[in-house]
């Protein structure tokens, strides 16, 4: 009888099989743990593709230091409940357009948070921050007179490890003439009412005795006029300066001008915004409220703040 020689082909088949298996294991393996100190020296056994080394994730934003500043939007305060409510939908449009950044509001006086309390707990977060990003205290006012020039300064110098600095009030600039006119339009002004010879606005602020803020209102007065298309646009104040808004309507009267628009150049409902309707005998705008435009204003007085105030650090580090 013959002897048959056994079929070697399917167990060395099998063998080979087996091998893979086990080195794709063995592979597997070793991804779930760190190399050791020899193959990290000489990169044995470690795939450079591999995730072993990634770095921590990040901490939660809770825990993490806040470097960016803190926009602090600083409103003057108003009896009127219905003022602070409009400037906190206000600065939910400027949380909507920068996410992430730290948005609070602060007054002057009548209302809180108080700018002393909010610069107090700036100051004691930043203690525990080891520094913490400091502020930039944004004037929801059009003009720089008393608050802008002694209020704000004196509340920063009051607390100085909030390390705050102070943009430029809302006006003049491009984007608040954007919000005056485009309430003027909700409140039925047309363009074809800036093409006529009977039309005039009486653009009504607060009022200061500061002269740099009077010329500040006039330059608005003069942008929204030029955004009319021409029409004449008469600065007036309900209080602290003249002319006063029925002046400033029987001005224009007297000029020929007897349909007169009343452009409210107030950030909110209250005592001043009310009285300089009463006095318009055509159209009486809206306060500004949360106007986009005013949204986006605000921000970037933030941005310029912050260049402005960065300039000098770096050429300190160049020099």
């Amino acid at each position: 009888m013959t002897t048959q020689e056994p079929d070697l082909t399917c167990d060395s088949s099998a063998a080979d099989l087996l091998g893979r298996i086990g080195s794709r294991a063995g592979l597997r393996l070793s991804r779930l743990h760190p190399p050791t100190c020899h193959e990290a020296k000489h990169g044995e056994g470690t795939d450079q593709t591999d995730t072993a080394f990634a770095p921590p994730p990040e901490p939660s934003a809770m825990n993490r230091p806040r470097t960016t500043p803190t926009l602090v939007a600083v409103g003057h305060g108003s009896r009127d409940p219905r003022a602070a409510a409009a400037l906190r939908r206000l600065l939910d449009r400027v949380r909507e357009l920068r996410p992430g950044l730290d948005v609070r509001l602060a007054h002057i006086e009548l209302n809180g948070p108080l700018l002393t309390d909010t610069l107090a707990e700036l100051a004691a977060a930043a203690d525990l921050a080891d520094g913490g990003g400091g502020a930039v205290l944004v004037p929801l006012l059009f003009a720089p007179g008393h608050h802008v020039k002694h209020d704000l300064p004196a509340a920063v110098a009051a607390a100085p490890a909030a390390r705050a600095r102070i943009a430029a009030p809302l006006g003049p600039h491009p984007l608040l003439v954007e919000a005056l006119a485009d309430r003027l339009a909700e409140a039925g002004w047309t363009p074809e009412d800036g093409r006529s010879p009977a039309t005039g606005v009486v653009l009504a602020s607060a009022g200061s005795r500061d002269p740099e803020s009077a010329a500040g209102i006039r330059r608005v007065a003069a942008q929204l006029g030029e955004r009319l298309g021409g029409v004449p646009v008469v600065p007036a104040y309900t209080s602290a300066a003249a002319p006063t808004v029925p002046e400033a309507v029987r001005a224009l009267a007297a000029r020929g001008r007897h349909r007169v628009a009343v452009a409210s150049c107030f950030t909110a409902p209250g005592l001043f915004a009310a009285r300089a309707a009463a006095h318009a005998p055509w159209l009486a705008a809206a306060p500004l409220g949360a106007h986009p435009a005013l949204a986006r204003l605000v921000l970037h007085r933030y941005d310029e703040a912050l260049t402005r105030t960065a300039a000098p650090r770096e050429l300190a580090a160049v020099c």
